[in-house]
């Protein structure tokens, strides 16, 4: 069934842009669940040796953003092709089939093979991401990526507690309720969720040599500007990597903190991102315009993280937060930027390729930030270079913004100018009241007006 949409009137408009925030949302959730038991998991499997444990996680994490690297490009490519909502849906019903695979498997080569179907699986960001490009107007494209981001936020803090909850009930529970979330949303894309990409915006041919992640990345190379603000959204994503990768173990060394103190903390992180990525983008973007926004986004960014590594104590650690919590502001811009400049049927391809380089970042970050904070903390230096994980991902955001700098000064005028918002409801808004109006399924046939 192939529902296409198009000219997104409002209505119809909220009711696909609430199913792309309950698909990521869902998503992510169904990851973060995982997250306080997986690594127990490992080590009950590696009889009990911490390091080797370390050792096998750090790998599971590696392959997980390498099979993303490679097949987010084949999805994008699925996507300009075939449209966005199938690609969405067989994302959806893997992910689950994954999950249930990984919830029943009892050797640690089995749960190893699981990791790998989630890195093909999850791949499809990019399509979520094509989906909002194809449905929301230019003007409120910035605004529209930062609820997307809400839903990041949101799983993130919220998933971890609840597999953490679940899992001491039993280390298995998490993978099912992973599973049922999963299929539960592919259910409701299947009858609800509306084709965005009309037959006749669709690429003429599926391509491998655009599907490959290299290949992929060939797209960039016509478009030079694009590129730019691609490294740029590398440079973000490589800095972002020292939060799932040391956080935790950071706060431990440097503050003391344990659990619960860890929690409240990424619960504030949750409640600031959701602030500033669903409330305050919308201000923000329409009164500097994209390319000031982005800017300002990397500034805070990197002002915050060097706060954080000097931070001598939990509670300034806190005090930082909201101004490093701004830098949210800069991925939506640079994304809505790059969507401006690029084809409407190559709008899948530029996610995946934004997505790939995305995830060569996270495979960078993942080597290169526990092992500074091995490096730090084998010493038991307490001191200025204890931060040193967070003064390199300050220094990482401070390259990116001299490099948006540079860019966007040479950006056409109607991709950097403000952005003129239009008066009525915003994007936040039009989720929220989309919820009651949800209709019944859509039919095969029918479009947006």
């Amino acid at each position: 069934m192939d529902i296409p949409v198009e000219n997104t009137s409002p209505p119809v408009r909220r009711a696909a842009l609430v199913f792309i925030f309950i698909t990521l949302l869902i998503d992510i959730l169904s990851f973060g669940l995982i997250i306080p038991v997986l690594p127990h998991l490992i080590k009950n499997f590696v009889g009990g040796d911490t390091s080797l444990a370390a050792w096998w996680y750090m790998a599971f994490a590696v392959v997980f953003m390498a099979m993303q690297f490679v097949f987010t490009p084949v999805q994008g490519a699925l996507a300009d092709r075939f449209g966005r909502r199938p690609i969405i849906l067989a994302s959806n019903l893997g992910l689950g089939l994954d999950f249930l695979m990984m919830a029943l498997v009892n050797t640690l080569p089995l749960l190893f093979i699981g990791r790998v179907i989630s890195g093909i699986t999850s791949a499809s960001f990019s399509a979520s991401n094509a989906y909002v490009a194809d449905v929301t107007p230019p003007e409120k494209r910035a605004q529209a990526f930062g609820v997307l981001g809400i839903a990041f936020g949101v799983g993130f803090v919220i998933a971890p507690v609840i597999g953490g909850l679940l899992g001491e009930i039993h280390p298995r529970l998490p993978f099912w309720a992973a599973v049922f979330m999963c299929l539960t949303n592919f259910c409701y894309g299947l009858f609800v969720l509306p084709e965005s990409l009309t037959p006749d915006k669709r690429s003429a041919r599926f391509d491998w040599a655009h599907a490959n992640p290299f290949g992929a990345l060939k797209l960039l190379s016509r478009y030079p500007q694009v590129l730019g603000l691609v490294g740029v959204v590398a440079l973000i994503a490589l800095a972002h990597m020292v939060y799932p990768t040391t956080f935790v173990l950071y706060a431990d060394y440097r503050f003391g903190w344990g659990p619960r103190m860890v929690g409240i903390t990424l619960g504030l992180v949750g409640i600031l991102s959701a602030i500033v990525q669903g409330g305050l983008i919308k201000p923000i973007v329409g009164k500097l315009g994209e390319r000031r926004a982005l800017l300002f986004g990397l500034a805070c960014g990197m002002l915050g993280f060097t706060l954080y590594a000097l931070a001598p104590t939990g509670y300034w650690f806190w005090a930082a937060m909201p101004i490093a919590t701004f830098w949210g502001v800069a991925q939506p811009a640079a994304q809505a930027m790059m969507s401006h400049l690029v084809d409407p049927r190559e709008q899948g391809r530029l996610q995946g390729a934004v997505a790939s380089v995305s995830s060569i970042a996270g495979i960078v970050g993942a080597l290169l930030f526990p092992s500074t904070l091995a490096l730090v903390s084998g010493s038991h230096d307490h001191g200025i270079w204890a931060g040193a994980t967070f003064f390199i991902a300050a220094s990482i955001l401070g390259c990116a913004l001299l490099f948006a700098w540079y860019l966007s000064a040479h950006l056409p005028d109607a991709v950097t100018a403000a952005t003129k918002l239009e008066p009525g409801p915003d994007i936040t808004e039009e989720i929220a009241a989309s919820t009651s109006e949800l209709r019944a399924p859509v039919r095969e046939g029918e479009s947006l007006p």
